[in-house]
């Protein structure tokens, strides 16, 4: 999951995504993400904050390697 701010006509309010129901997320000029289960909404993050924060939340997933003896 991670937490976005969704822009509001009177006040922009945070939101926490699952991130894994992202499909797209594009530039028009916000930031539009469209899940795969047909929403969209538009955040004040830019794509790229956006891509961020989804990498650092699946690094977070990955279980972290044993080491090997």
């Amino acid at each position: 999951m991670i937490e976005l701010t969704k822009l509001a006509k009177q006040q922009d309010e945070k939101i926490v995504v699952n991130a894994d129901l992202i499909e797209f997320v594009e530039r028009t000029p916000d930031t539009l993400i469209s899940t795969t289960t047909g929403k969209k909404f538009m955040v004040r993050e830019s794509v790229e904050e956006v891509v961020e924060k989804v990498v650092a939340y699946r690094r977070r997933c990955i279980p972290v390697s044993r080491k090997r003896g």
